[in-house]
């Protein structure tokens, strides 16, 4: 899920070749999930450069439509998680899942 619309998401989703997987690409262009999840970006550094109504950077694992994990990676120091995208890698949301 991400910020973005419908057109975008199934581009996306496309590019990275995900047709055939169990991945689901799903726009929220009015950020009202993100907002409800408590995901919403609000740190003020990445909004300067970004802009407003962007999501943080997350991985969740939902079963029959029961969230049961959400993996964010942001830190003090680092709001967006790039420096350590790992909570919200693969491999970071898989562990959940043990």
């Amino acid at each position: 899920m991400a910020v973005n619309d419908g057109a975008v998401m199934q581009a996306w989703a496309k590019n990275q070749k995900t047709g055939l997987s169990m991945l689901s690409f799903m726009g929220d262009p009015n950020s009202k999930l993100t907002k409800a999840l408590d995901l919403e970006l609000t740190a003020e550094g990445p909004i300067e450069v970004l802009g407003p109504g962007r999501c943080k950077r997350f991985a969740m694992h939902v079963v029959n439509g029961v969230i049961k994990a959400v993996n964010v990676s942001e830190s003090p120091d680092d709001p967006t998680g790039d420096s350590d995208p790992s909570a919200s890698l693969a491999d970071g949301i898989l562990a959940t899942m043990k």
